[in-house]
């Protein structure tokens, strides 16, 4: 089935053993991706979402992933996903102690996706002591509002110079409270480019936190996704009640990044899914 026009449906994007659409999707580190109702024809997993102001349907099954999208946009899709980074080597490195080991095993198949820095930073504002169905509705309220639509009831990430120029009350629809505040002046610290993103990215994990926690309402939390999932800074390390519990029960009362590092944020996505999902008790 071609679900947005003149697309290349079935693509290969990926082999199975390079990317795993649930893991990647279900670890928190992204908002508009939302699984099918019904798998494929053939039994396979199905997601649909949008990224990059760009609409698409991905399937996975044994073999690998298949997409369907424009087959122009296929080499975005391949850089969205981090295709070119050997994660399969990042795992060996990774994997100097048995727990880090079996949650890198776990977790095989995430990948750091490239976001877009605006939308990833504004995401995760929203995110602040929120939950993840919360956060999903939020984001495509605001994006149904005020983004650009690319089909019917699909609709792109908003850019932050039309944020930059709303209300909080224009904002009470999306009901993300103290956010709404938040999220404008981030908008505007972007769009006036006084936060500018792009030379963030070339900044150091812990240079680039610093500046985004300059914003108004933006915490360590909240710096270190934006920068990890945003910015791609592969050394960053975000730390939540699910991290704290992960590096309490297998690390002692602390944790120092650093042994992880240059990909900390890597290792990070791996404890956290592998917390998250049951995998000490032999969930998935």
């Amino acid at each position: 089935m071609r679900l947005y026009g003149d697309c290349a449906a079935g693509i290969t994007l990926a082999a199975a053993s390079e990317l795993s659409l649930e893991a990647t999707f279900e670890c928190g580190q992204c908002f508009r991706w939302n699984r099918a109702g019904s798998p494929a024809p053939d039994g396979g997993v199905v997601y649909q979402g949008v990224a990059l102001g760009r609409a698409a349907r991905l399937t996975q099954n044994g073999e690998g992933i298949t997409i369907d999208a424009p087959e122009a946009d296929i080499p975005l899709w391949r850089e969205y996903f981090d295709l070119s980074l050997d994660y399969a080597e990042i795992r060996r490195g990774l994997s100097a102690d048995v727990h880090m080991r079996r949650a890198a095993e776990f977790g095989a198949g995430i990948r750091i996706l490239r976001q877009d820095k605006w939308e990833a930073l504004a995401s995760f504002i929203i995110s602040q002591c929120n939950n993840i169905p919360r956060i999903k509705k939020i984001v495509e309220t605001l994006c149904a509002l005020f983004g650009d639509e690319l089909s019917p009831g699909s609709y792109a990430f908003p850019p932050p110079e039309r944020i930059a120029g709303l209300t909080e009350a224009q904002l009470a629809p999306l009901h993300s409270g103290y956010r709404a505040p938040y999220i404008i002046e981030a908008a505007r610290a972007v769009a006036s480019g006084e936060l500018p993103l792009d030379a963030l990215a070339e900044l150091s994990a812990r240079e680039a936190v610093a500046e985004l926690k300059k914003l108004p309402g933006v915490g360590e939390k909240v710096a270190s996704c934006a920068a990890l999932f945003g910015l791609h800074l592969l050394d960053c390390f975000p730390v939540d009640t699910w991290m704290k519990k992960a590096i309490a029960a297998h690390y002692g009362a602390e944790l120092d990044p650093a042994r992880f590092s240059p990909y900390a944020g890597v290792a990070q996505q791996y404890l956290f899914y592998y917390e998250r999902s049951g995998g000490n008790s032999g969930g998935h």
